[in-house]
C-alpha cells in the first residue's frame, strides 16, 4: 500500500479528494489517501505552499513532495525539505494560461480598449496593424511560456522568447543572458512575463528596463507580481512610455483597495485568474508521478533547487 498525505489547505481536500482517488484507481495504484498519516509512514506528500506543513524533518521515508501549484517559491527555500520536490504542470493549467495570454494579447493588439472608451456616437476609424507587424516578447520559456509563445507565433505574431539559459524553439527567436534580455525588450510592442520568481528575476522590470521597451508598449503579467517594480511601472504609464498594463499577479494578494493600480486608467487588474490548477487534470499528474516514483523512473517536473524552479 502507498501512503499519500494530502497536506494542502488551498486547494481544499473537498475539491481534490475524489479526483485524486479516481486518478489513482485509473493508474492502478494501491493508495491510502488521507490528511492524517503518521509522518514516518508517508510515501508521498501532495502539497500547496499555503499548507500548515512547514517542517519536513519527520517525513524520513517520503519519496517526493508533489506541489499542486506551478509556483514553488513558497517552499523551495525550506531548509527542512530534503525530499525531491515536483512542481505542477498539467494540461488544464497550460490551456488556461494560453487562453488568457492570447485573449489579452489580441485585446491590446486590436486596441479593443480604444473602442470601448469611445462609445459616444463619434465615428473614429482605427485600423490596427496585422499581427505580422506587432512584435511580441515572452520572458520565460518554461512549459507555460513556451506554450504561449508558440501559440502567438502560430497566429502570425513575430515572437521573441527570452530565458536564462539558451533555448531552441521552432518559429521563435530565442535569446538568453543580459545582452539577450536588452535585445528582447527593445522590440517588444507587447511584453508577456512568464518567468519564475527567483533572486535573479525579482524586480527585473525596473525603470531602466521599462525604458528599453518601445514607447507605447503594453505589458501582460500573469507570472509573478514581484517581477515588476510597481512604482516604476506607474511612472512609465504616466509618462506614456508604457501604454497599458494588464496584471494578474501582485506583490500582495488580494491587491489592497488603496493600491494605485486599481484607480489607474491604463491598468487592468485581474484577481489572479490567468490560469488555475484544475483538480481533474492535476490529479492525473500527481498519479503519474507516484507511478513513476514506484517504478523507479524519473519524476516529472522535478525542481532544480539551485535554480529555484
Amino acid at each position: 500500500m502507498i501512503n499519500v498525505l494530502y497536506a494542502a489547505t488551498s486547494p481544499t481536500w473537498e475539491e481534490y479528494e475524489a479526483p485524486l482517488r479516481r486518478a489513482f484507481d485509473a493508474a492502478g495504484l494501491p493508495v491510502t489517501l488521507s490528511r492524517d498519516i503518521a509522518p514516518e509512514q508517508v510515501d508521498y506528500i501532495v502539497y500547496a505552499p499555503k499548507s500548515d506543513l512547514t517542517d519536513f524533518t519527520p517525513y524520513t521515508n517520503t519519496k517526493a513532495v508533489l506541489n499542486l501549484w506551478a509556483g514553488v517559491e513558497g517552499i523551495v527555500g525550506n531548509q527542512t525539505l530534503t525530499q525531491p520536490l515536483c512542481r505542477m504542470v498539467d494540461h488544464g493549467l497550460e490551456r488556461g494560461m494560453i487562453e488568457w495570454v492570447t485573449g489579452h494579447t489580441l485585446r491590446h493588439h486590436l486596441d479593443i480598449d480604444y473602442f470601448l472608451a469611445r462609445q459616444s456616437g463619434s465615428w473614429e476609424p482605427f485600423v490596427p496593424p496585422l499581427a505580422q507587424d506587432r512584435p511580441v516578447t515572452v520572458l520565460g520559456l518554461g512549459e507555460l511560456g513556451r506554450a504561449c509563445a508558440v501559440t502567438l507565433s502560430q497566429l502570425g505574431f513575430p515572437v521573441t522568447g527570452w530565458s536564462r539559459t539558451q533555448k531552441q524553439i521552432d518559429g521563435l527567436t530565442c535569446l538568453s543572458g543580459p545582452d539577450g534580455l536588452e535585445q528582447a525588450l527593445s522590440t517588444a510592442q507587447i511584453l508577456i512575463l512568464l518567468l519564475p520568481l527567483t533572486a535573479e528575476t525579482t524586480d527585473l522590470l525596473d525603470s531602466t528596463r521599462l525604458a528599453q521597451l518601445p514607447k507605447g508598449a503594453c505589458i501582460l503579467n500573469p507570472g509573478r507580481g514581484p517581477l515588476i517594480v510597481d512604482a516604476a511601472l506607474i511612472a512609465a504609464l504616466d509618462s506614456g512610455q508604457i501604454a497599458r498594463a494588464t496584471l494578474d499577479v501582485f506583490r500582495q494578494e488580494p491587491l489592497p483597495p488603496e493600491h494605485p493600480f486599481w484607480a489607474h486608467p491604463q491598468v487592468t487588474v485581474c484577481p489572479h485568474i490567468a490560469s488555475e490548477t484544475r483538480a481533474s487534470t492535476a490529479a492525473e499528474v500527481i498519479a503519474e508521478n507516484i507511478r513513476r516514483g514506484e517504478a523507479g523512473e524519473d519524476l516529472l517536473f522535478r525542481v532544480d533547487r539551485t535554480r529555484g524552479y
